[in-house]
């Protein structure tokens, strides 16, 4: 049984590979988590184009730094994940910023609840896509297709309490990601970590 402080070989190697300069690693990381960058860019940002940006921003680091993941920290997964998250907030609070210049005000409150929105939305993106499939599967039954505990425990060929553990449990998860937004004092300036 592997320790939990290592991390999974997958990315153990894929690190590897990337400080090794390997094209093909990129290529690799790049159809495993472009879909997770992009959506989670996009949902802080609002904009497909920006979106765009980041993600190319986000593999732009991983394949220039990929000595800065550090396994012991967690999965690649998430690293990538919370790049992906300070790259956007940053470029939302810059043209977010920018805009009020332009338009000579000063609401650095409703800033900072917009980047708070933006940050709690992707977090809770992100949470859906990492949980186990049979607590997200129970959460889209119940609450995109509207059915009851009981429907949900029909529907996926289990009991009642079952389902009722599995929907407590993801929105167990869900509710982290308001818990785990980050706070509402700016970033510090320089490169990503």
């Amino acid at each position: 049984m592997a320790r939990r402080d290592t991390p999974p070989r997958w990315d153990r190697k894929m690190q590897q590979r990337l400080a090794r300069g390997e094209a093909a690693a990129l290529g690799e990381l790049y159809d495993r988590f472009a879909s997770l960058v992009h959506g989670l860019a996009h949902r802080v940002l609002a904009d497909e184009h920006a979106a765009d940006g980041i993600t190319r921003e986000v593999f732009t680091h991983v394949w220039e730094n990929p000595e800065s993941y550090d396994p012991k920290q967690g999965p690649l997964r998430s690293w990538v994940a919370t790049l992906t998250h300070r790259l956007a907030v940053q470029r939302l609070r810059t043209t977010e910023t920018a805009a009020l210049a332009h338009d000579d005000t000063d609401d650095t409150d409703e800033l900072e609840r917009k980047v708070r929105r933006a940050s709690v939305a992707a977090r809770a993106d992100y949470i859906v896509t990492s949980m186990p499939t049979p607590l997200r599967t129970a959460l889209e039954l119940a609450y995109f297709q509207r059915r009851d505990y009981r429907q949900t425990a029909a529907d996926l060929g289990v009991t009642a309490d079952e389902a009722r553990r599995r929907l407590r449990l993801g929105l167990q998860l869900l509710s982290t990601a308001h818990e785990a937004a980050p706070s509402l004092t700016p970033p510090e300036q320089g490169g990503t970590r």
